[in-house]
């Protein structure tokens, strides 16, 4: 079984400046501002949601493809992912641009002052079903993620006028979308990935109530930070806790994470309960690192963990998903 992770591809590069940026700007002179920091550290972290999501998935075994534009500095994060598992047969490469980059330093309020560059992400259309199709075949699910608006909707529409489930993971470019754009990404999703704020924004935009929305999807999982997650089914609704975190590090890619996890549990044949327990473990291992790909997983601790969670049958059911 074929699965293909359509989404951003890009990397972070976070610094922390020692002050507050408030103490630094006046107020008066706002409009002819030109101002520079000296930053006490820099982080680079790889990161964007299709690479992540790629990523866990491909530490778990999966070998899935990833779907996107990356630039002529791709070369390192190529070999990176290739190393955990990640097929990129698919990544187009824009040797004009760079990889989409985030820039952004906090200050100790924890103020940021950052800046977006999508570089390749911008030619994400070009990464459509027919690239897949004459590259790998007809792939047997297309998760498509955040990316591109524009991509986003072309694949989307793409894959089902031919057949090819997929599963609508629009995240944070939900407040740049309209109901006509959210409709289209939603309509026959076989899943539907999201918070519960991201919930309330399709809701909102579409006038949709939470039924009308189901009525539309196979499977809408909704992740409730804390609280877990639950899912949504023909069957009706389970409800699943989180695996607690010895630690509190870093959130970014929580939700990858969480895909991650319960695409390789589904895809598996596991249950949408089970598939939700893995999910909730890789992102307790996500929360646990800084960056969203730093994570190392032990499988016998990994599997005690499930145990302690959520019981023995769930863990006995789950650890032969989880990486020698």
């Amino acid at each position: 079984m074929s699965v293909v992770i359509s989404g951003s591809i890009a990397t972070d590069h976070l610094m922390s400046y020692p002050g507050k940026f408030s103490e630094q700007f006046l107020p008066d002179q706002l409009d002819k501002i030109s101002m520079s920091f000296l930053v006490s550290d820099l982080e680079v972290r790889r990161g964007g949601v299709g690479a992540n999501i790629a990523f866990a998935m491909g530490v778990l075994g999966q070998n899935p493809y990833l779907l996107g534009a990356a630039g002529q500095d791709f070369d390192e994060y190529d070999q990176w992912l290739t190393k955990h598992g990640v097929d990129t047969t698919l990544v187009r490469i824009e040797d004009s641009l760079h990889t989409a980059r985030f820039v952004c330093t906090t200050d100790t309020e924890q103020a940021q002052l950052a800046s977006f560059y999508p570089g390749a992400m911008a030619q994400a259309s070009k990464a459509d079903l027919g690239f897949v199709t004459g590259k790998i075949g007809t792939p047997d699910i297309v998760l498509i993620g955040a990316n591109d608006p524009g991509a986003m909707v072309t694949l989307t529409e793409e894959c089902r006028a031919a057949g090819v489930p997929f599963a609508a993971d629009p995240s944070q470019q939900l407040v740049s979308l309209d109901a006509e754009q959210i409709t289209t990404l939603v309509d026959g999703a076989a899943y539907l990935f999201s918070n519960e704020y991201e919930l309330g924004l399709i809701l909102h935009r579409t006038g949709w109530t939470a039924e009308e929305l189901d009525s539309r999807v196979g499977v809408r999982v909704t992740t409730k930070g804390k609280d877990g997650a639950s899912v949504f089914s023909a069957e009706g609704e389970v409800s699943v806790g989180v695996v607690p975190a010895r630690t509190v590090v870093d959130p970014t890619g929580l939700g990858d994470a969480f895909r991650a996890g319960f695409l390789t549990g589904v895809r598996n044949g596991r249950s949408v309960e089970r598939a939700a327990q893995l999910g909730a473990l890789i992102a307790t291992y996500v929360i646990e690192t800084t960056g969203p790909q730093e994570w190392t997983m032990d499988a016998d601790e990994a599997t005690a963990r499930l145990r302690e969670a959520f019981g023995e049958d769930a863990a006995q059911e789950l650890a032969e998903l989880l990486p020698a």
